[in-house]
């Protein structure tokens, strides 16, 4: 006689006890697409073993979160020129700005996925001429860091699972002749970016098409992980799941409001360093020479942005990832 009808669940703790009622889904598909109402089957403990061992990938937005980066529909652009709990209103900015001359709010429900679950804003970064920080003269940028990630805090121990998602602006497009960082990990020294989010023509490389999304590793690696066409008018949805203790990296994809999904195995990456996240745009120069940061050239009346909504990570310790809200 069949058992209880029981909805899938992803939690390792499904299996416990003698397991009568531990329920599964397709464990030869590479990730969890979707969850179902399925029968509930008797199963061996042998079987029960192997499914403790898999990553905890939960259907809705349950882990614990080491900060949330979404903006409350409360929130004004001028929130954060002052002291917060989401965002630096320090860094990064150009010298002499506030953080209300480059972001703009829109509104809830032109957010990503994980936006509107919560009734949250997406938040667009914007730069300009005046988007000139710390004597950068060449580079224009503007950055959000979350308020709460200093250097060395725990957002760089043990494993996390960044969440981001980015969308282009049709009425402030980037130029693709030049390179663009959009989320990265620097690390506290300042040596490098253990990830990196680049579109546009990558400096020192062939890119074949500039309107492209690319995940580069470590800069002092240059592997790149995962890469996507950088398409108009949706949200590309990311999860990272970082290991800072075994230095790997996992990439989790989708665009629209589909579930994030597996696009890459466990991949060795030097995460190590600590260091911030950064969330905006980074406009590196044409034709520069030696320090790029203050040299190379750029065009007048710079009026361009990046969409950004999702933003938080979780604690994924015990491999609890969040595919969909």
């Amino acid at each position: 006689m069949m058992g209880p009808t029981l909805p899938i669940s992803t939690r390792r703790d499904v299996c416990t006890g003698e397991c009568e009622y531990c329920v599964y889904k397709r464990l030869w598909v590479p990730y969890w697409d979707r969850f179902a109402m399925v029968p509930a089957k008797m199963v061996s403990s042998r079987f029960c073993l192997l499914y403790s061992l898999i990553p905890s990938l939960v259907a809705a937005q349950a882990c614990n979160l080491q900060f949330d980066g979404r903006i409350d529909a409360a929130l004004a652009a001028a929130d954060f020129d002052v002291p917060n709990d989401i965002f630096s209103e320090t860094f990064v900015i150009g010298q002499g700005l506030v953080f209300s001359q480059a972001l703009r709010l829109l509104p809830a429900a032109a957010g990503s996925s994980f936006d509107v679950d919560i009734g949250a804003e997406p938040a667009e970064v914007l730069i300009s001429d005046d988007s000139i920080f710390n004597n950068q003269v060449a580079f224009r940028r503007a950055e959000l860091l979350p308020a709460s990630n200093d250097g060395a805090d725990a957002s760089t121990q043990g494993v996390k699972t960044l969440h981001f998602s980015v969308l282009k602006d049709a009425v402030r497009p980037l130029n693709l002749s030049h390179e663009y960082q959009l989320v990265f990990l620097e690390s506290q020294d300042f040596s490098t970016n253990q990830f990196v989010l680049k579109t546009g023509t990558i400096l020192g490389q062939n890119t074949a098409d500039p309107d492209t999304l690319q995940l580069f590793g470590n800069l002092n690696d240059g592997q790149l992980l995962f890469s996507t066409a950088f398409t108009a008018g949706v949200f590309h949805n990311f999860a990272l799941t970082l290991d800072f203790d075994k230095l790997t990296t996992q990439v989790f994809f989708s665009r629209g409001g589909d579930a994030l999904a597996s696009v890459t195995d466990v991949l060795e990456n030097d995460v190590s360093g600590r260091g911030q996240f950064h969330f905006g745009v980074l406009k590196k120069p044409v034709g520069g020479v030696g320090d790029i940061t203050k040299n190379g050239f750029q065009p007048d009346a710079i009026n361009e942005g990046i969409i950004f909504g999702g933003i938080f990570q979780e604690d994924s310790a015990d491999g609890c990832i969040s595919l969909e809200p």
